[in-house]
């Protein structure tokens, strides 16, 4: 007997196209996230910009915000993806309702309004806060490097620019004294009707450079200007650093040093709330170490939820004696690695009273070591570190698109906010 199969007839036309609820299941995130920005995120700050009826009307900010969030859902960034998803997958079809901006449109929508966008994790996280997801216990301070759009070889030190700038110089100047014998030679030949003024390629090239060298190497000079008059020194006698290094790219970003080597990037801050992993404060920063960080992050906390977290655990990068002070000041309890702990190797828990005469330092190693100091800082690793594994592995962030310092930090502010939309569908039960 022949096997009988399920009828699968391509060709078949629809009498009544499904809706748009049908194209994925009842409780999928694409649901959840039109939903969450239509009814309960105020978008007035974007809406308001669109004031011109004159030329065809353009999409709906409401749906173009709730397409990209949705795509930051997705670990999808770039916007000839995000474009390429509203043409072939039902999930993006299900946030759009079957429009399909085209990835210019989409990518001039995220430019024009990424600012305001940002601005959507302080509404995201009260969100998050009224669903009973923070509850400002312990909370995790962590920091990862994330590269730029840009290379790390279009940086160029102050020393080897000095040094550029005289060889494009000399080389400049020898090709107008070339061109100026050509020229000679030719008029000599043709007679003295020749223009003979067009730009060579090459000399254009030369003049470009060396105009964007000068650039970064007056830059760095003006930032070594202002090291030395908030330092109190004379800034007409400062001089940047030689190895001091300017992107030619990303002016803003920096070298940053990771596990993989070396890496042209920024610094991104995040701190979590031990509940259920949500974000709490983020920032992006240029500066390589974590220890002038850790204020600002708390200070965030405070402005965006109105009060402050009981503790506040942090690895050695945060370690400084003006940060557990400034902790204390606010009444919360800090837990501060003070340095590295070797591997395999476990200091014997301390006895009896604390000497009276101990350093700060001193107070914080030992309190680390107590049985409460063990146990409250191993929750570190598993409040903040899963975070980053999960922005950087699961969602594949792993480099802005953006560039400059500004733009950089509502591009991250963008991306946490679509970590917390996760965590705040978990607990509304969109599962």
């Amino acid at each position: 007997m022949a096997k009988t199969f399920r009828a699968w007839e391509p060709e078949q036309r629809w009498l009544l196209p499904p809706a748009i609820e049908e194209f994925v299941p009842a409780g999928h995130l694409a649901h959840f996230v039109r939903e969450l920005v239509r009814e309960e995120l105020d978008l007035s700050g974007i809406v308001e910009v669109y004031d011109d009826e004159r030329g065809q009307p353009p999409y709906h900010p409401v749906m173009m915000t709730a397409l990209l969030l949705y795509a930051y859902c997705q670990g999808v960034y770039a916007s000839r993806r995000i474009a390429q998803g509203c043409e072939q997958r039902l999930d993006f079809m299900a946030v759009t309702a079957l429009a399909q901006p085209d990835f210019r449109t989409i990518s001039d929508f995220r430019k024009r309004h990424l600012a305001a966008l940002s601005g959507l994790f302080t509404q995201v996280l009260k969100l998050c806060g009224q669903a009973g997801l923070v509850k400002l216990g312990h909370v995790a301070l962590d920091g990862t490097k994330i590269k730029a759009n840009a290379s790390k070889h279009k940086a160029m030190s102050y020393a080897r620019m000095q040094e550029k700038e005289a060889v494009l110089r000399r080389e400049i100047k020898e090709m107008f004294r070339q061109a100026e014998a050509i020229d000679r030679e030719e008029d000599r030949r043709y007679g003295p009707d020749r223009r003979g003024d067009e730009l060579p390629e090459e000399l254009a090239r030369r003049e470009t450079r060396l105009k964007k060298i000068r650039e970064a190497k007056a830059a760095l000079e003006a930032e070594a200007r202002e090291k030395a008059a908030a330092e109190g020194k004379d800034p007409k006698t400062a001089k940047p650093p030689a190895k001091a290094q300017r992107n030619f790219t990303d002016p803003e970003s920096k070298i940053q040093k990771t596990n993989d080597g070396y890496i042209q990037g920024y610094n991104a801050q995040i701190a979590v709330d031990d509940t259920f992993q949500v974000i709490v404060a983020q920032h992006v920063t240029p500066a390589a170490p974590d220890v002038q960080q850790l204020q600002p992050v708390v200070t965030s906390i405070e402005r965006t939820l109105k009060t402050r977290p009981q503790s506040v655990l942090a690895d050695a990068g945060y370690w400084s004696e003006e940060n557990v002070r400034a902790l204390e000041k606010k009444r919360i309890e800090p837990f501060i690695a003070t340095g590295r702990q070797k591997h395999g190797k476990r200091a014997p828990s301390p006895r009896g009273r604390p000497r009276k005469d101990m350093t700060l330092r001193e107070r914080m190693e030992r309190k680390l070591l107590t049985a409460r100091g063990r146990k409250t800082y191993s929750r570190r690793k598993v409040i903040v570190e899963p975070v980053f594994g999960q922005i950087k592995q699961a969602r594949w962030f792993r480099q802005f698109l953006r560039r400059g310092v500004q733009r950089v930090r509502h591009e991250w502010a963008l991306v946490c906010t679509a970590h917390n939309v996760l965590k705040l569908r978990v607990a509304m039960g969109m599962v």
